[in-house]
């Protein structure tokens, strides 16, 4: 017996209508949209030609993306500009997009994000030794995507408290 699921494939028409139900969703990168395509079982050309059509109806809109994406990194996971900004190259947005998203971060909010995070790692930390503490902390903090800089600024901070 064949257990393997049998790809269905549409025709350029039906798969507009699916790809535009796909983009209303939530938002999409255009390369998730034309793996999205692929699957349908369309020819290159077929793909290409529906990106620039979703795109036209703005149904697809790698700006917006990028804002979303941006908002929701920073806004709930805390999440700092260089982790965001990987997160946005890794799913082939543009530098000018990343940009425009990036326009979404409150730098005040930005830098309490970065302080409430250290204050909740530093209450939990088990380390005694201060040269390490401040190096689990740093560690913790930078790979969260914060900065250098204001990663030991607000250690500092801390240290001063």
């Amino acid at each position: 017996m064949d257990r393997q699921k049998k790809q269905k494939h549409y025709t350029p028409k039906e798969a507009l209508i699916k790809a535009a139900a796909y983009c209303a969703y939530q938002e999409r990168t255009q390369q998730e949209v034309r793996s999205k395509l692929y699957t349908y079982g369309l020819e290159p050309d077929d793909v290409e030609e529906l990106i620039v059509r979703l795109g036209q109806e703005k149904l697809l809109d790698e700006e917006r993306y990028a804002q979303s994406y941006v908002r929701g990194k920073y806004g709930l996971k805390k999440w700092g500009r260089r982790k965001i900004s990987q997160g946005l190259k890794s799913k082939g947005i543009s530098d000018y997009c990343i940009k425009q998203g990036m326009k979404e971060i409150d730098p005040e909010i930005y830098e309490q994000n970065l302080l409430n995070l250290l204050e909740k790692k530093d209450a939990t930390e088990k380390e005694k030794n201060p040269f390490l503490r401040r190096q689990k902390l740093t560690y913790f903090l930078v790979s969260k995507g914060y900065e250098n800089d204001l990663v030991q600024d607000a250690l500092k901070g801390l240290e001063e408290n």
